[in-house]
């Protein structure tokens, strides 16, 4: 079964994070990390690196915290997988099936992975979330109870 990195799995849950739960002030890395169950330490390497992508802002002070730097519907899955996967390129050994052929194949399928990727928006996850009937941060349901 293919599977994303856990590095990755954690940002693309943090950015659908501050984008779904919106508001007017940031959201926090407290918040995320609750709502999320996310090490702090994964979430803030790649805040950081997310920030230096141009794909979320930072916010200095004590209500400080992260917002998107682009609309959501401008904002792809394949933006935040290739900023966060960067680190995980394979090196050049091996032998010569796996750098002739098997290598080749993996990128191949890499390149299709991303491209459908790249046709998911930010907009479309949190769609998605809203049909699932995820709660937004903040959300106070009310009781009509009598």
């Amino acid at each position: 079964m293919l599977r994303l990195p856990r590095k990755t799995l954690y940002a693309l849950d943090a950015v659908l994070d501050v984008a779904y739960n919106a508001r007017p002030d940031p959201v926090q890395s407290k918040d995320i990390t609750a709502r999320q169950n996310i090490p702090p330490r994964y979430l803030e390497q790649a805040m950081q690196q997310l920030v230096r992508a141009g794909i979320l802002k930072g916010v200095r002070g004590p209500r400080g915290g992260y917002t998107l730097a682009r609309e959501r519907r401008r904002i792809s899955v394949a933006d935040i997988v290739s900023v966060i996967s960067i680190d995980d390129e394979a090196d050049d050994a091996g032998s010569d099936l796996g750098l002739e052929v098997v290598r080749p194949l993996w990128s191949e399928i890499q390149l299709e992975i991303m491209e459908r990727l790249s046709q998911i928006t930010l907009e479309d996850l949190c769609r998605r979330a809203e049909n699932a009937g995820v709660e937004k941060a903040g959300a106070r349901t009310r009781d009509f109870t009598i």
